[in-house]
């Protein structure tokens, strides 16, 4: 089987599973979420060791699927926020496991496995309140999150055609040879006309709102792609893992998201207590 055929099997698979696990139900939202969390936080883990460092894969996974769930619980109304109080003893245990590990760089252990909950979970758990957004009251709704996962793929399917036919100016050379103003450029208006696209379907909110969040799924979707790789070349590596068949690890898949969709999320939270109200 050739490489591209490969690719385009598994990616086909990929994005079926992440459209129905996003939309078929609420369980279904948490248990994909769920797993993407614990497999991204354990390939986080196992890229740490590259770099020397030692850090706490159990505790740090158990924190960030505690930090999933309680916002999960949070979002549908079934416990108060005060349940986050928990994760302050759960980090506080870090620096009282690693006084009996007796690892080299202690604190480079402790940091970096809270940097996995921050980088990882941390995210996907805020995906809990854009499935579950003030204007719905608490109910299911996951057409902003579809969307925006749309977004992304559409910026990084138009940066690839444009940054492939046009490409000339490069975006950030040092960190990604490969991508070029005009590629981002393309990508930018694909996604957005994406967003227009959308907005003509779901009205859970309005034409505005779709394109801005088009806007940050580029932005800051180029970011957490600049950022990942520059993560990979710190460590020299190509991929974050092989998890998925010529598309690498679950890092590489959702590093446009990670850093895209704490933004959304208080868009939408700061849109809802500022201008709705």
């Amino acid at each position: 089987m050739s490489n591209l055929l490969k690719r385009s099997i598994t990616g086909l698979f990929f994005g079926l599973a992440i459209v129905f696990g996003t939309t078929f139900s609420e369980l279904s939202f948490f248990c994909l979420y769920l797993l993407i969390i614990v497999l991204g936080m354990w390939e986080f883990y196992n890229l740490t060791k590259k770099d020397n460092i030692q850090s706490q894969p159990i505790l740090g996974l158990a924190i960030g699927v505690f930090l999933f769930v309680a916002n999960f619980l949070i979002a549908t109304n079934r416990v108060s926020s005060k349940l986050m109080i928990v994760i302050i003893p759960l980090i506080a245990l870090l620096p009282v496991a690693e006084l009996y590990r007796k690892k080299e760089r202690p604190f480079a252990n402790i940091a970096y496995t809270v940097l996995g909950v921050l980088y990882v979970a941390m995210p996907f758990s805020l995906l809990n309140y854009v499935v579950h957004p003030p204007m719905a009251t608490g109910e299911f709704r996951p057409e902003i999150l579809l969307g925006f996962i749309f977004m992304i793929w559409a910026s990084d399917t138009g940066a690839y055609f444009s940054g492939s036919m046009l490409g000339k100016r490069k975006l950030f050379k040092r960190i990604s040879p490969k991508k070029s103003w005009e590629g981002s450029i393309g990508g930018a208006l694909f996604a957005m006309a994406v967003a227009f696209g959308i907005s003509q379907y779901y009205d859970i909110i309005d034409i505005v709102q779709w394109l801005t969040i088009s806007i940050i799924a580029v932005v800051m979707g180029t970011y957490g792609d600049l950022t990942e790789s520059l993560f990979k070349r710190s460590i020299n590596i190509k991929d974050s893992g092989n998890i998925l068949p010529g598309h690498g690890g679950m890092l590489d898949r959702f590093d446009s998201l990670l850093l895209s969709a704490p933004i959304v999320y208080a868009y939408i939270e700061l849109w809802n207590e500022f201008v709705v109200n």
